[in-house]
């Protein structure tokens, strides 16, 4: 018999609420830079720092993603810090949340123009080892994209650090995702049916006109600091203790999408990652990572965190027990996830300062049938741990299928 530890749930009425997910970004300058499902609203996140915080406070988010919470404080004035494990994602953050001089931005501006204007589509130049590239790209789109590149090397060299010549190639990774055949009508990545063919001219007005928006927004001067640095949420960063006056974040959801899947396309072409071994590994790292060896690990896996609580368990019994070969696998799945959040959690409480307050965006799953309650279990873990004031705000309905919702899982870090 499990043991049902109380919080308070503040019901609402449930509404698909667009705005509140990543299609309310698009077009909001840098956050609409580029296009990826995880990213969650800029609206969301806006409300939640006006509500719960005041001027100075610092504000922590331990799963960086795109840097939109990062962003929205720097828009508002605060001061924030953002930890992520993916080096892709913390180049990315760090040049959305970067301000650059008007004259940095017009000097880039002529040299990106002279550089494309000097591009010719030959063949030989370096492509990224993606497995069954044609699947993404026609044949000729894929030579102008290389040829492309090439160019932009030799003008810029590769992507480093925080330079604003980081700016190019943001857009180039717009550039690549716009060019391909992958289609976002679901909640992750799909294929259409057949690639396009783009020509240089058709390819290269589109690249001056990513590049253009994205130059236009980088002129908006971010009164805050954000900064994104490499940390894994599941341990506990050197010097940072008792620092933040709040954490506003969204963990990636124990629902069987590959953390990095989404990404690859972006983190090859830029040279972040070289194979898929690589991608496996940091999909195994990640929380909820499903990615090749990241799924075979699962099988000698074993707990850190002994007592989570009864509702897991049983769930974990259920989906475990399921006729399908993968059940057992996936079982483990949700175990390891909520395993890692435990571990998270307890660590990120010692960086909280006295009656902090914490915001954790989270969505249930589906697993054969049976639904895994994450905000309960994110609740449950919080109250063993020591959160006070625990509860749970449901914030809308994520698709048509029923019962999937996203919650906010609210708290204070208990006073000393």
């Amino acid at each position: 018999m499990q043991t049902v530890i109380p919080f308070d749930i503040e019901d609402i009425d449930v509404a698909r609420r667009t705005d509140y997910t990543f299609k309310y970004n698009t077009r909001l300058g840098r956050h609409g830079w580029l296009r990826l499902t995880p990213a969650y609203s800029v609206k969301l996140v806006h409300e939640i720092i006006r509500k719960d915080c005041k001027k100075g406070d610092m504000i922590l988010d331990p799963f960086s993603g795109t840097a939109t919470t990062g962003l929205v404080a720097s828009e508002l004035g605060f001061s924030s810090v953002s930890y992520e494990i993916n080096p892709f994602l913390i180049w990315l953050g760090n040049i959305k949340c970067n301000n650059y001089s008007v004259r940095e931005l017009d000097a880039l501006r002529k040299q990106f123009a002279e550089c494309l204007e000097v591009v010719t589509v030959s063949d030989g130049h370096w492509i990224p080892p993606i497995h069954n590239i044609k699947r993404w790209w026609h044949n000729d789109t894929l030579a102008a994209l290389a040829s492309i590149r090439n160019q932009l090397v030799e003008t810029f060299g590769e992507p480093n650090g925080n330079h604003y010549h980081n700016l190019v190639w943001v857009a180039f990774s717009r550039l690549i995702i716009e060019t391909s055949s992958a289609a976002f009508n679901h909640i992750s990545m799909s294929f259409r049916e057949d690639t396009v063919q783009y020509g240089l001219t058709q390819i290269k007005l589109l690249f001056q006109t990513i590049f253009t928006n994205i130059i236009i927004s980088a002129k908006t001067q971010l009164s805050g600091n954000a900064q994104v640095v490499y940390t894994d949420s599941k341990t506990l960063p050197t010097n940072e203790t008792n620092r933040f006056d709040a954490l506003i974040t969204s963990p990636p959801y124990p629902n069987r999408i590959s953390y990095i899947r989404e990404l690859r396309p972006y983190m090859y072409w830029v040279k972040f990652l070289k194979n898929g071994s690589d991608a496996g590994a940091l999909d195994w790292e990640a929380i909820g990572g499903t990615w090749g060896v990241a799924t075979s690990n699962l099988k000698n896996w074993t707990p850190l965190n002994n007592n989570l609580p009864g509702r897991l368990y049983e769930i974990c019994e259920k989906i475990g027990k399921c006729e399908d070969k993968n059940a057992e696998v996936m079982s483990r799945y949700v175990h390891k996830y909520f395993d890692n959040i435990h571990s998270h959690l307890l660590n990120m409480s010692i960086l909280l300062k006295p009656d902090a307050k914490v915001n954790y965006i989270v969505g249930n799953s589906s697993f054969y049938g049976y639904f895994v309650e994450t905000q309960e279990i994110i609740a449950e873990i919080m109250k063993q741990i020591g959160y006070m004031n625990v509860c749970i705000h449901t914030i809308r309905r994520r698709n048509t299928k029923k019962g999937l919702l996203e919650y906010n899982v609210k708290a204070n870090w208990k006073l000393q």
